[in-house]
Order: C-alpha cells, then structure tokens, then sequence
C-alpha cells in the first residue's frame, strides 16, 4: 500500500477489516469540537469509494462493532497521531493541533487503494518538518477562481501540507486602488474571509504574502503613483512580460513611498487569521539605479535595502504578526544580516536543480535563526513544468532543511511569462515537497514517480508521470522564448535579438520533438479512460498542452526561414495553415483557463498566440 507522505513507523499485522454499510464513525465526547469537520471528510471518502456512508456519533461509550474511533490527546505532539488498524475496529488519536485530521487523511489514503476491506496496520506518525508550505502566484497572468483555491486547499490538507500562501502584486480589491485593478479580476476581501476559513478547516494557515517594496509593476504605473518608481520613466514603457518582472521598485528616498506600503499591508493583513505575513521584498533589482543612487553610493545597496526591510517588518511587528521576506537580496551580502529584525523569518530560495547548501549555510552562519527553504515545482516560463529538475531541487533543497534544522518548507509555483501552464500540472511537484518535508527520507526519483502515478492518478502501470517528465522536455521552441522574440520584434524592432534568440534553438529539433510528443500522447490517450475519473481532465490539459507544444515547435523552422534566411520561405497556404493551428488552439485554451481561473491576464496571452499568426500571414504576402 501507497502511503504520501511516508509515515515514521508503520508495521502490518494479520487479517482485515471491513467497513460495513452499517459502521459509524465515533467521536470522543471530550473532545474538541473541530474532529467534526475530520470526521466529514472520512464519511465522504468511505461513500465516494464504497457507496455507503458511515453515520457520525459523539457518545462517551461507543456501542457496536466494525466501528470507527476519533480521538484527540494532549499528550501527543503537534500533529502527531497513531492509527490502529484491527480486524475489530479502527482507531485514531491525534494531538490537539492536526493530529486527528493527519489520522483521517492517511485513513483515506488506505479507503481509496482499498476499498471497504482494509488490512490491519498500526502506524505511529509525526511531521519531520513543522511547517510544510506552498506558494501559489495569484498575480502573473492567472487570478485563480475562489472554487479552484478551495481544490488546492483540500489537495494540499490530503497531503499533510499546513501552509498555503498566494502572491499578489495588484491582484487584490484594494479599496482605494482603484487604478491598480481596473482592467483585471481580482480577489476580493469576501474571497480571502472565505478561503481563511476553509483552509483554518483543512489545518491550513493561510499566510498574507504581498509585494511591497519590488515587483510592483502595476502599482508604480498608475498615474497616482508612477512618481513613486525608482526608475523615472517605467510607467510609460510598454508592457513586456520580461519587463514587468525586472523593474518597478519603490522610490524609498521618498517617504510616500513608506506611507504606500504601509498602507496596503495593513488593508491585506486584516483579511487574514495567521499570525504570520510575508512581506516578499525580492528582486528589486533598480534599487540604487534610479532616485536612491546617491543614496546607495553612501551607505550600499544591500544597507539601505536592509533599511527600508526593516521598516515594514518592524510594522508588521508591530500589528501583531510575525513577518517574512525572500533571502535573494540579503544573501547577496550576509554579513550584514545583523542589521535586520531579530524575528524576521528568511525564506531562502534557489531553485537550480544542482543547488548546493553553500547559500543557506553562509545566511545561517550570518545569524539567519528563522529559515525556511523554498525550492520550486518548475512550472513558470513554460506549458508543462519540468519534472525531472523539480525532483532534483526540492529533494536537495528539502534534505538540506533537515539538515539545519530549518522551520520549514516552502515550495513555490510562480506564474512567470503569463502563468501559461494549468495550475494542476504542479502538483507532481507539490506530492514531492509534500513528502520530502514529512518525512526526512527522501525516495528515489522512480519510486516516488511510480508512487504518484498509482497513487495520485490511479496508473497502475506507475509509468504515467515519467511520462509526463518526458513530454515536458519536448519544448523546441518554448514558451518563454517566444515571447522574447514576439517583443524583440514588436516592441524593440530588433531583427537581430530575436535572430540571436531563435539561434538559441537547435535546429532540426523542432520536427523531432513533435514525432516523440505524437508517441507520448498515444500513451496518454490509452490512460484517458483509465486513471481516477476525478483526474481524467487533467490529462485533456496534458494534451491540450502537448499540442500548443507542437504549435509553437512548428513556428520554429518559418522564423528561421524569415529572420535567418535558414531554408526556404514557406508557401502561402502553409504560413495561413500554420496561423489557423495556432488560433484553434488558443481557443480550445481560452475554454480550459476559465475552468480554474478568473479572466484576468488571458488576453495578454492571447496577444502573443495572434501576433505570431498575424506575422505567419504577412510572410508571403
């Protein structure tokens, strides 16, 4: 049997047990009213997987047999719990602090591979990191509906994971933001107020994450507050998906500035129960380019960003809530961490897939005493994430935080270059910071692939998400290339950075990649009808994904003909086939991203797919 997370200490024993159509499922009458909600979420397993459904009791002596016991104790630590597994009866006793629902959730586990007829185990379990997290990007394209957030909570509480966080630059209702969010759909504070509650119901902490100090482009682009921007000028540029994530940093030699980002950190904290709010401060790249050069040339770069950081976790602090900030900046100069809040949490990224702990050890040896390690389910920039490279960061990076003690795990999904990716196809890569932080034991690749596949898909060749890892790999030309030569041409005019971007691309690749993603498809339409019904739209996604691959290989070999004189132009009808493909596809997309997201930067998207199908026509005109 499949177990994800692995337990600490699981032992079988003999015989069965069987969950009758007549079980019940028996609540302690001591304790805490919140085992209910636990106990809802077993009874609806036990009848998705059997067709009956288990009453639910709460009664000092339980009467009966082939019954199920939930009892919660203060004697365990945070969330730990044993599950005992006999042929008489089944029970689970867990801490105050999750340990019921971490029963619950390895029951179910059990339930789904088995059935009514369970064999008899007892385990003993405990989280071998206290904080398990993931970040979700709620700003660079996608703006995900309230129902797909809700989805992700109960995927991330199924998976033991107790932290979820989104990023949000101006994807937030803020009241007197008016002209941040005017052309855009963003959440509301009725949103956030719902999805706290739901997620405080599943063991989730939902933590306020927000930019506020770089990554603020479509703040500092306002006529309102365009003053504010570290590089004079920015907001009149273009957009550009390269540009957005490389400029627009606050001005912190003003003091609105300090005001402004006081001011929305303090409408976003209200909205949330968890003590703790990212307060992000990463990549703000301009700092000292722009307004504060004088600045920085007197005290440095890294000090007067230190400086400004301080101020805002010091308000943070101040509010009552424990603040965190990404390490990218800090960890460029170490030696002056001292300079920061003693309390600040330090959330230390790297997403290489060879990454070495020399980073995190040089800011813990810089007095960091509150990291977490935040590696990356590899999915920003491209159609389908890159699974082989997640495994080899998050494993890495999840060993090296058991190493040093770290306070958690935090695995990130950014949506970079417009988020183009369906949010489901990170979680291969959730299942692996999900298990590698539970438990310090890290699986091989090809176990835990084999695991996900049967488990999580219901696979039972355990070949699905190799797969996968072999279809994301078939990228000619990807998708963050594209864009870059779509704004070479369009917004620089310059022939000879998308000619140096398209060299980049091997050639010949294009023709190959598209035979191996037709074989790999083959693969994944005879598992259509047979993985779990509840993930079967996720290998639609899988292959719609695969065709707006092969769309976009194909567009190689025309822009190498047209900016490289590689080969000969295209005929007519060619170039006109070519465009109607890529306008079919963006449909058929259109349809699959309004499943799970809002509207929200959809069209700029769409703009890349029809400019390309514009330029396809024009070539032989």
């Amino acid at each position: 049997m499949i177990f994800l997370p692995q337990p600490s200490s699981l032992s079988y024993g003999e015989g069965t047990f069987t969950i009758h159509y007549d079980s019940r499922i028996f609540l302690d009458s001591e304790s805490p009213a919140e085992l209910f909600s636990a106990a809802q979420l077993l009874q609806q397993e036990i009848e998705t997987q059997t067709g009956f459904r288990p009453a639910i009791c709460r009664r000092h002596q339980p009467v009966g047999s082939h019954l199920i016991y939930l009892t919660a104790s203060p004697e365990l630590s945070r969330e730990a719990y044993t599950l005992a597994v006999t042929p008489e009866n089944i029970t689970i006793c867990g801490s105050l602090k999750s340990g019921v629902l971490y029963g619950v959730q390895t029951l179910r586990q059990m339930i789904r591979q088995a059935g009514a007829v369970l064999p008899t185990v007892l385990i003993s379990d405990t989280p071998a990191m206290e904080n398990r997290g993931f970040y979700h990007d709620a700003t660079r394209g996608r703006v995900p509906t309230l129902s797909y957030l809700k989805q992700l909570a109960d995927t991330l509480s199924f998976y033991k994971i107790n932290q979820l966080q989104l990023y949000i630059e101006h994807s937030y209702l803020f009241d007197d933001l008016t002209e941040m969010w005017r052309d855009d759909t963003p959440l509301t504070a009725e949103d956030i107020l719902e999805l706290d509650r739901y997620c405080k119901g599943l063991g989730i902490d939902l933590v306020p994450s927000l930019a506020s100090f770089g990554h603020l482009y479509k703040l500092l682009c306002t006529k309102s507050y365009a003053h504010l921007c570290e590089l004079e000028g920015s907001a009149s540029a273009p957009f550009s998906f390269y540009d957005r994530q490389a400029h627009h940093t606050l001005d912190i030699t003003n003091p609105e500035s300090l005001s402004l980002a006081k001011h929305i950190l303090s409408e976003y904290m209200q909205l949330f129960s968890s003590k703790y709010f990212n307060l992000c401060a990463d990549e703000t790249f301009d700092l000292g380019k722009g307004a504060s050069r004088a600045l920085a040339e007197e005290k440095g770069t890294t000090v007067i960003y230190t400086e400004f950081v301080t101020e805002l976790a010091n308000y943070i602090t101040e509010s009552g809530r424990t603040p965190m900030f990404w390490s990218d900046v800090i960890s460029q100069e170490p030696e002056v961490y001292h300079l920061l809040p003693k309390n600040l949490i330090c959330l230390h990224w790297d997403y290489a897939s060879n990454v070495s702990s020399e980073r995190l050890t040089r800011l813990a040896n810089s007095g960091a005493e509150h990291l977490y390690v935040c590696p990356g389910v590899q999915g920003w920039n491209q159609l389908i994430n890159k699974y082989h490279e997640a495994y080899e960061n998050i494993s890495r990076m999840a060993r090296y935080g058991h190493e040093c003690h770290a306070m958690g795990l935090l695995n990130t999904d950014w949506g970079d270059y417009g988020h183009i990716n369906h949010p489901d196809f990170s979680r291969i890569g959730m299942i692996y910071g999900a298990a590698f932080s539970w438990n310090a034991d890290i699986l091989p690749e090809e176990e835990i692939n084999r695991q996900i596949s049967v488990f999580e898909f219901g696979d039972a060749s355990g070949k699905l998400v190799s797969v996968l890892d072999l279809l994301c790999h078939q990228d000619a030309y990807p998708w963050r290339t594209a864009v870059m030569v779509q704004e070479a041409l369009e917004l620089h005019q310059d022939k000879e950075e998308a000619a140096e971007l398209l060299r980049s691309c091997a050639e010949g690749d294009a023709d190959a990649a598209n035979a191996s993603i037709d074989a790999l498809c083959a693969v994944l339409y005879e598992k259509a009808g047979t993985v779990r019904p509840e993930n079967r739209p996720m290998i639609y996604a899988y292959l719609l994904a695969a065709d707006g691959l092969k769309v976009l290989n194909r567009l190689l070999p025309f822009l190498r003909a047209s900016l490289l004189s590689e080969g000969t132009l295209p005929e007519k009808e060619d170039c006109f086939a070519l465009a109607g493909d890529l306008e079919r596809w963006l449909h058929s997309y259109k349809e699959l991203w309004r499943t799970v997201s809002k509207e929200s930067e959809l069209y700029r998207i769409a703009h890349v797919f029809c400019w390309y199908a514009d330029l396809l026509r024009d070539l032989n005109a």
